[in-house]
């Protein structure tokens, strides 16, 4: 594979955070909406004062448990299963099926007139991101404009100004660009960003904060050479912007928030010299609510030039599942404030430099022995080794569990249509 390909790192990411806390010209089937804008003057709270939309319940056993998350992980588990082997069957029948095998690319990529009916994406997650509809109940927002000049006061057609608003909105593009983000793009509730039919790259800049919100989906997006931005205004909703210390340069960075869908984006080049990463998830090591996070991370190719982060994890349950792991610089998974890691079925290929093998990466000195993390049926090359921990306990790994894995010796075929798709109108996609 080239050194270009190999450089990237499409995600075919399905996620469900199970934790709570955009208007230009709204497009519909048939019609373009002009809006206005509406308090955009308006100065509140700073974001780290935003509230969680989310309650929560006690259990019998008096644990507190969030009102999003999931009870019968085994159940879901079951579910998924039963959605792959009838994907699988259908791939047998050759040329009377498109059928890929992978249960979510069959539920739309069948379909030739998938422009049209770009909102049954909504109805294709499954596992932990079953619930994830983003903008699916609102109008169509066509962005026209790729830039990004005012991040307090952003223009109408632009990106920005479309994920802050406040009712579902499915965002789509008017043709291909490259969006160069002054600032980190806060994203708010009910929202799809779909870059199918064009080439959306989102580059050079800040790039894509999730946090406090729900029901979010970000589908075909080339995110690449994201920079470390912040110490600045920036806005989150049409009523509301706040001071924002500096930003860590990560890709997406998702943390208290709930039914969230990363799906066929293709990620590269995330380190700037000053931070090394690619995925974040939960807020911090203090901030314990995002102990009930649930996500599933399921077949990704993780490319060379990669530095760490695939994911780094706080708190919660992360299933990692299915994915090929072709490089990595310090480490490919880390993770701090006792998460639980269960890695099933994946790729691990270490890098030539004979002090970066280890797969894992705790980030508190001395306090994680007891921290569930297991390695099942991965398949380590190049001396690559996963340190595992914890007791094994079996409740634990369940709340980790979302799909069944299949045997790390397909994952090259597993993931070989991950990353940004090809889409052209009038053909499968």
């Amino acid at each position: 594979m080239a050194e270009s390909i190999r450089r990237l790192l499409p995600l075919c990411l399905l996620l469900l955070l199970m934790f709570v806390s955009v208007k230009a010209a709204l497009k519909t089937d048939d019609e373009i909406i002009p809006n206005s804008r509406a308090g955009e003057n308006t100065q509140l709270q700073s974001s780290s004062n935003n509230t969680s939309m989310a309650t929560d319940r006690v259990n019998e056993d008096g644990e507190i448990r969030h009102e999003h998350a999931v009870d019968d992980p085994e159940a879901i588990a079951t579910m998924v299963n039963m959605a792959i082997r009838n994907s699988t069957e259908r791939r047998k029948l050759g040329f009377f099926s498109c059928g890929t095998g992978n249960p979510i690319d069959d539920c739309w990529r069948c379909d030739r007139n998938w422009q049209k009916n770009r909102k049954r994406l909504a109805d294709c997650p499954i596992g932990f991101g079953r619930s994830a509809i983003g903008g699916r109940d609102g109008k169509y927002y066509v962005v026209t404009d790729p830039n990004d000049d005012d991040a307090v006061n952003p223009k109408p057609g632009t990106l920005r100004y479309a994920v802050i608003q406040d009712e579902p909105l499915w965002i789509i593009f008017k043709r291909s660009m490259v969006i160069t983000l002054k600032q980190e793009l806060i994203m708010n509730s009910f929202k799809t960003i779909d870059g199918r039919g064009h080439s959306i790259h989102i580059a050079n800049g800040g790039c894509i904060t999730i946090q406090f919100v729900t029901n979010v989906i970000i589908h075909g997006l080339n995110i690449h050479d994201c920079k470390r931005t912040g110490n600045a205004m920036v806005r989150s909703s049409p009523s509301h912007y706040g001071w924002r210390t500096l930003a860590d340069g990560d890709a997406i960075s998702i943390f208290g928030s709930s039914h969230i869908w990363v799906d066929h984006n293709s990620l590269s080049n995330c380190p700037d010299g000053l931070v090394d990463a690619v995925i974040l998830l939960g807020h911090s090591d203090s901030y314990t609510r995002d102990k009930v996070m649930q996500v599933t991370i399921a077949y990704n190719h993780f490319g060379e030039g990669l530095i760490q982060r695939m994911p780094r994890c706080r708190h919660g349950y992360f299933h990692v599942v299915n994915n090929d792991y072709t490089h990595w610089e310090m480490y490919a998974i880390g993770g701090s404030g006792d998460p639980t890691i269960n890695s099933q079925g994946n790729r691990y290929l270490a890098p030539n430099n004979p002090f970066a093998k280890e797969v894992t990466k705790r980030l508190e000195v001395g306090e994680w022995k007891h921290w569930n993390w297991r390695s099942e049926g991965d398949l380590m090359l190049n001396g690559a080794y996963f340190i595992a921990s914890g007791t094994g306990s079996g409740a634990s790994y369940a709340r980790a569990s979302s799909l069944g894995a299949k045997s790390a010796s397909v994952i090259g075929s597993i993931t070989s249509g991950a990353g940004a798709l090809n889409c052209r109108r009038g053909r499968q996609c």
